[in-house]
């Protein structure tokens, strides 16, 4: 068993190995969007293979035996690549691996050299912990402590008088029994809050929202690796917010007119209502094509940011997906009027390859 145990263990880091080469090719895909479950996520690996054993006799080697040039190893013509009908070949088949999100957060903070998470003040939620290091006379047998149990009942016999060194049985009665009890110990873990805004109006189209969920994906992936509590809000917008669910976020086709102030005022509403600053973490993300309304909305958009959202939060991150009907123009106006402000990063996204380097400049602050 112990053999077998090394060589999986020496297989996993294998396995690790070829993910970790591949990375950013993982990164800039949506494949790993459908295949992810709560703790882990199936990865295709058609580089690698299981060995294994085959029973029966072994063909011949190649040389031996009978045959024409050109001929399989079983003496018939081989199958041309591409030839007509059903042929009788076996395939290569992909190896699916399951990794651990955990890990997958580890090779990304590996791979995009990014800090370990520094919480902003002293946003602590506080969880009940503790340890059963307490005892109690009563409790679920599961919990009851023998040594202290057979204590009071050895005490109780010799003080009544039951004792009998010839014949030292001791058998405990209710009174006697006693249980391990959890005493109870606050805890402080570090929460956060991460809102998700897209724009879905109509000059973002199917490639640009594909890249925006493949940019969620891996943030929720690494900042789920430095936080105890995460949560997670989904904003859609067009000229009207809403809060959805990760499923619709994920699959929404809508059109329509954009009006960035609304995601704004949304998220700013919730922070007020349900995720104090004083308590969490916060993390908005918004990803646009960069088309606004009109000036005056970026120029309300510029406002509540400087004035009302940027205080409150960690950081602030927009990344902006090139569309050949976006105007890309938000972007330049927030760095023109926010240049000087840290909270404040901003990103472009050209295409699925720059989708690594765009979450090194959202994440690589520590913040």
């Amino acid at each position: 068993m112990y053999r077998i145990e090394t060589d999986r263990a020496r297989f996993r880091e294998i396995v690790r190995g070829r993910i970790r080469q591949d990375l950013r090719k993982y990164m800039s895909t949506g494949e790993l969007i459908g295949r992810c479950g709560n703790r882990a996520v199936s990865i295709p690996l058609p580089q690698i293979e299981l060995p294994r054993f085959v029973f029966g006799a072994n063909p011949k080697g190649s040389g031996e035996g009978s045959g024409e040039k050109g001929d399989g190893a079983d003496g018939e013509s081989a199958q041309a690549d591409g030839g007509n009908g059903a042929g009788e070949e076996a395939g290569r088949h992909i190896l699916e691996v399951e990794v651990d999100l955990q890990d997958l957060a580890e090779m990304l903070g590996e791979e995009l050299e990014l800090p370990n998470i520094e919480p902003r003040g002293v946003r602590e939620l506080s969880s009940d912990g503790g340890r059963y290091n307490g005892i109690h006379s009563t409790g679920p047998n599961s919990l009851r402590h023998f040594r202290r149990t057979y204590r009071n009942a050895l005490k109780r016999a010799v003080v009544s008088g039951e004792w009998d060194p010839r014949a030292p049985r001791v058998v405990p009665i209710p009174d006697d029994y006693r249980f391990r009890i959890r005493k109870s110990c606050p805890q402080p873990e570090s929460s956060a809050v991460v809102f998700h805004m897209m724009d879905v109006s109509g000059s973002m189209g199917k490639e640009q929202k594909e890249i925006v969920r493949i940019k969620a994906f891996w943030i929720d992936t690494w900042l789920r690796s430095q936080y105890t509590n995460l949560e997670v809000v989904y904003i859609v917008h067009d000229a009207v917010a809403k809060i959805v669910d990760q499923h619709t976020f994920f699959h929404l086709r809508e059109s329509g007119g954009t009006k960035i102030s609304s995601a704004y005022e949304l998220c700013l509403k919730q922070i007020a209502e349900r995720y104090r600053p004083e308590d969490w973490n916060i993390y908005p993300f918004h990803y646009s094509d960069g088309d606004n309304w009109s000036a005056r909305d970026t120029e309300l958009c510029v406002t509540m940011l400087r004035d009302e959202i940027l205080p409150r939060v960690n950081q602030f991150c927009y990344g902006q997906v090139k569309s050949a009907h976006g105007s890309g123009q938000f972007k330049k106006d927030l760095d023109s009027a926010l240049d000087h402000v840290d909270e404040l990063i901003t990103s472009n996204v050209a295409d699925r390859g720059d989708i690594p380097d765009s979450i090194r400049e959202f994440l690589g602050r520590g913040r």
